[in-house]
């Protein structure tokens, strides 16, 4: 599997961020490089009943369960087909109990990693962009081009997603046999519903 870890990317300067930039849709996005872990090929997904749209499936990523949201879905638009340029961002981001939130999410395309200048960065739009705004944390002037950041936190806010145990309950394979389910740790105090 091609991997491109982004882990060893050096800290940015203060009055700068990275961003790795992406297309969907047609259209330019980033993501702010500290929540990228890294990228991998579309690979097959486990499909999960009875999932939100917005959600592909799971994939086995080094032993642990890790959904895939379909952004485009996730946006209130049509799932893009699948092709050979695309790929899953694995994303991490600090869930607001404490911990870290793991999450792939489907992008048409990785194009570059950019340092966007503070000074270059406007505030969300408050209608348009065909993204809800609160998805929005801002929005990036690069190149005489618009490059919408996402707020990964709040695209992957856990009211909307169903959690790493759930998914793993519901990842049923053919004959009946739980793919995912050996894969989590099993904590005796949860009980499934």
């Amino acid at each position: 599997m091609n991997e491109l870890s982004l882990a060893g990317t050096p800290a940015s300067p203060a009055e700068s961020s990275q961003y790795l930039t992406f297309m969907l849709g047609g259209e330019m996005f980033a993501i702010g490089i500290l929540s990228i872990k890294e990228i991998i090929e579309y690979h097959d997904l486990t499909v999960v009943p009875m999932m939100p749209p917005s959600i592909r499936g799971v994939i086995n990523l080094r032993g642990a369960v890790v959904p895939v949201i379909d952004l485009q879905a996730r946006f209130g638009r049509a799932a893009a087909p699948v092709t050979k340029r695309t790929c899953i961002v694995i994303v991490e981001v600090d869930e607001p109990e404490g911990g870290r939130q793991v999450a792939g999410v489907v992008v048409d395309t990785v194009s570059e990693v950019l340092d966007i200048a503070a000074a270059d960065i406007e505030p969300p739009p408050l209608f348009g962009a065909g993204v809800r705004s609160d998805f929005i944390a801002g929005v990036g002037k690069v190149r005489g081009r618009f490059v919408i950041l996402l707020a990964v936190g709040r695209i992957l806010a856990l009211e909307a997603l169903p959690d790493a145990a759930t998914l793993a309950e519901a990842a049923v394979l053919p004959g009946g046999a739980h793919q995912a389910q050996s894969l989590l740790p099993r904590d005796p105090s949860t009980t499934a519903g």
